[in-house]
């Protein structure tokens, strides 16, 4: 190493030798401080030892405290003072609900939901509202006294059901539609965009085509509906274009394309029975679109 250093510095021997004690005396200092906190480590402040020991305290009293919390959320010092005494639901005003123990803002909820035509018919009905709770109707339910009024109909005009008729539904409008009881103005508009893409009904069933009509809605409105096949709207199979068929869910475009073709090379079509010589057309197919072509 001295040589390498004389290389470049011209030291003495004397001179070295006391580079090399510098560095040694050097490392020693920077190492004595870990060096010592390893051999004698610090004393804990008793100050900080103390405050350890509260958080501890403190996070072991902390459930109780949550616990205590609940029960009494649960379990209230104070409970509503009420009167119990025979009532109308339909009639009672907001202090009358309030006197038989609810709040002022669920007996509030009871009073809008009969300003909006809402009608209480029989005491079970009370259990529907949600600020009506168990035990609140276990406790009110006795006193319940619904007048003969309140359990028919109130007003003819909302709870008289809809006086029976049938509806064609090939010829009507939006208006006739929702005179069928079942089906308000979303359907009704459902039903003749529908229908004016196939061009009519021919059976009841293809109501359960129209977007989001199921088979409960069908079986509540079926009995209040005709259809008349007569009055849809049918294409001549011979003279039609690719037009008179845009947008019919029957049939897609290349089945179309095939009809149209198979007329052009071989000529007209003599009966229903012909287009299974087109070999793109399915049984299915031909039998949905039958009640729509002439020949």
């Amino acid at each position: 190493m001295r040589k390498l250093l004389n290389a470049y510095f011209d030291f003495s021997k004397g001179e070295f030798n006391g580079l090399i004690a510098l560095i040694v005396l050097v490392v020693l200092i920077a190492i004595t401080p870990d060096v010592y906190r390893f051999i004698m480590p610090e004393p804990e402040d008793p100050v900080i030892e103390q405050l350890a020991i509260k958080r501890l305290e403190f996070a072991v009293k902390q459930p109780r405290r949550f616990n205590d919390r609940r029960v009494t959320k649960e379990n209230p010092k104070k409970e509503r003072s009420y009167s119990l005494f025979p009532f109308d639901p339909n009639t009672i005003n907001i202090d009358g609900w309030q006197r038989l123990g609810l709040s002022f803002k669920q007996s509030a909820a009871i009073i809008k939901y009969l300003e909006k035509g809402g009608r209480f018919r029989k005491t079970e009905d009370l259990q529907k509202m949600y600020t009506i709770t168990p035990e609140i109707y276990k406790r009110i339910s006795p006193y319940v006294k619904i007048e003969d009024k309140h359990a028919g109909n109130i007003n003819a005009k909302t709870f008289v059901p809809k006086e029976a008729k049938i509806i064609e539904i090939n010829e009507a409008d939006s208006a006739a539609l929702i005179e069928i009881k079942g089906i308000g103005p979303a359907f009704a508009n459902r039903i003749i965009k529908y229908r004016a893409r196939i061009g009519g009904f021919y059976r009841k069933e293809q109501l359960l085509e129209v977007f989001g009509l199921d088979s409960i809605k069908y079986d509540e409105i079926r009995n209040q509906i005709s259809v008349d096949d007569q009055k849809i709207k049918k294409i001549n199979i011979n003279t039609a274009r690719l037009e008179d068929f845009k947008g019919h869910p029957y049939i897609r475009y290349k089945q179309i394309n095939a009809i149209l073709e198979y007329r052009k090379q071989h000529g007209n079509y003599s009966n229903i029975a012909d287009l299974n010589k087109v070999a793109i057309l399915d049984p299915e197919t031909i039998g949905r679109l039958a009640p729509y072509l002439t020949f």
